[in-house]
């Protein structure tokens, strides 16, 4: 009986700082990599509490090697954009100015019915009204409603005119420029140099975020220094 509780207890621990690795998400919003492990540790950790004929640390070993690994690639995704991309996946504009791209959602196996219902449990009951629909890496929907479906705040009632400004695109994440994205834009790098030295931004790598919208507004934050 004792043996029974000390595994349990020791297992528990174990599986509550694999979770912890995660951070504060709930099941439904884990990255594919984050749901794999929550998974495997705790297939691991129900054989050796049911079994006592398997060594503890049989047990134990598996729980801390995949924590471990979970915690090599949270590095990777935090200093290399593509394998970010290539673990977590990259969202995928569902809706875009109003259309829906037939294609994007083929190769999401996105369906219709999957798009009005999480639609609808935002509220939205018009299709007309949504400008852009994004289906996130984690599997939820983010929507933008057109400037005039979208709630008034005492900012936009002060303004005859609603501006469009679209949904804002990330050209510069944690220091890397992503070129796609410049584009996509139809811009430049020379572009993006004037607006450094238009900000006094010495270099791409001392941005840590640059979002740039349909009206060329940008929005950056600096990367802190290390102490």
């Amino acid at each position: 009986m004792l043996t029974a509780l000390i595994r349990t207890i020791i297992l528990y621990l174990l599986i509550m700082v694999g979770l912890r690795l995660m951070g504060k998400r709930q099941i439904g919003e884990l990255e594919p990599s984050e749901l794999v492990l929550a998974l495997l540790i705790s297939d691991l950790s129900a054989v050796p509490m049911q079994d006592f004929g398997i060594p503890l640390f049989n047990g134990v070993l598996p729980i801390i090697t995949l924590i471990s690994l979970a915690m090599i690639i949270s590095v990777l995704n935090l200093k290399s954009i593509k394998f970010r991309n290539i673990i977590c996946g990259k969202p995928t504009i569902i809706i875009q100015d109003g259309h829906i791209l037939q294609h994007a959602m083929r190769k999401t196996r996105f369906t219709v019915d999957e798009l009005i219902e999480d639609l609808r449990q935002q509220g939205i009951v018009d299709l007309s009204t949504v400008q852009y629909a994004i289906l996130e890496t984690n599997g939820q929907l983010s929507s933008l409603l057109y400037p005039e479906y979208q709630p008034l705040t005492p900012k936009t009632a002060q303004n005859k005119k609603l501006d469009d400004t679209g949904l804002p695109t990330v050209i510069i994440s944690d220091g890397h420029l992503l070129e796609e994205n410049l584009r996509t834009l139809n811009l430049n790098q020379q572009w993006l140099q004037r607006k450094l030295e238009e900000y006094n931004l010495p270099s791409i790598e001392s941005v840590f975020l640059m979002t740039v919208d349909k009206q060329h507004q940008i929005y950056f934050l600096k990367k802190e220094r290390n102490l």
